[in-house]
């Protein structure tokens, strides 16, 4: 498994936007990585138990229009000298585990230097396509408005668990103005581990040593619009609230086991709601 126990750290800096070091330790053994979005601040003042509310980015947050299907092509092309030729499945699932399988239906071996050389060039190829991401992809109906309610709430902590690499979440976020209300210090990615059901744990970690708390499980809410995402959600013991405006409807959602499932983001009091918090009083 990628970023494992005894893996030697890069040396290599990456191409692209350059970003301060982080300077924490995953408990799953991986070395320093070097390319987070924001160090560690100072934590703002909870006046309670608080609730870190864990956001996917495609589908739920984004429309991306395949913009980044096309950066995978185009890394995968990149490390290897030729285009796909095999389709591997990608909505939920994290971008080291969709480029894994990219390289593995080739025939070619994804070991850990193939893999961060795909990593080094999806970056690059995402950063590449801000300006087309702005003017073809879309915020989804409500999560503007959705995440400026929850930044009102004082003990709420906003946060991401994706399956985009760090910086590739802040590109197609910070296209629509989507960013600023994210606490990226707190929330967990795909270039964390290929295996999101281990993000949950990766999320609470950091959230509670940056914000000075111990997050319980019932602490946190993941939200997303695939059954991976409420997978994830299971897996790591946090609560599921599915949104279907990805390509899964209600009905999928729920039977994948969200505790809750909305049909958008638009109504951001149900939502409030299917968190727990009384949109009455907030």
């Amino acid at each position: 498994m990628r970023r494992g126990p005894g893996r030697q750290p890069r040396q290599a800096a990456r191409r692209g936007p350059a970003g301060p070091p982080y300077r924490d330790a995953s408990p799953i053994g991986r070395p320093r990585y070097p390319d987070r979005v924001h160090e560690p601040r100072p934590a703002r003042g909870l006046t309670r138990r608080p609730l870190l509310v864990l956001w996917d980015v495609d589908g739920t947050l984004v429309d991306s229009a395949k913009l980044g299907r096309d950066a995978f092509f185009e890394a995968f092309e990149a490390v290897t000298g030729a285009p796909p030729t095999e389709m591997v499945p990608f909505a939920g699932r994290t971008d080291l585990e969709i480029a894994h399988d990219m390289l593995e239906a080739a025939g070619i071996r994804a070991d850990d230097g193939l893999l961060d050389r795909f990593e080094d060039e999806l970056i690059v190829a995402m950063a590449a396509r801000a300006d087309e991401l702005r003017e073809r992809g879309r915020a989804l109906p409500g999560a503007a408005g959705a995440l400026e309610r929850l930044a009102g709430e004082p003990n709420v902590i906003q946060s991401l668990l994706t399956g985009n690499l760090e910086r590739n979440a802040l590109v197609k976020l910070s296209a629509f103005d989507l960013a600023r209300h994210i606490d990226f210090g707190s929330g967990a990615y795909g270039s964390d581990h290929r295996v999101r059901g281990e993000l949950v744990a990766i999320a609470r970690r950091r959230a509670s040593e940056r914000h000075g708390v111990e997050l319980e499980l019932d602490d946190i809410a993941l939200v997303g619009d695939t059954p991976l995402d409420i997978a994830a959600a299971r897996e790591g013991g946090a609560r599921a609230i599915g949104v279907a405006t990805g390509p899964f409807d209600e009905e999928a959602l729920a039977a994948a086991g969200a505790d809750s499932v909305l049909p958008s983001l638009a109504d951001s009091s149900a939502l409030l709601r299917a968190l727990g918090i009384d949109p009455v009083s907030s």
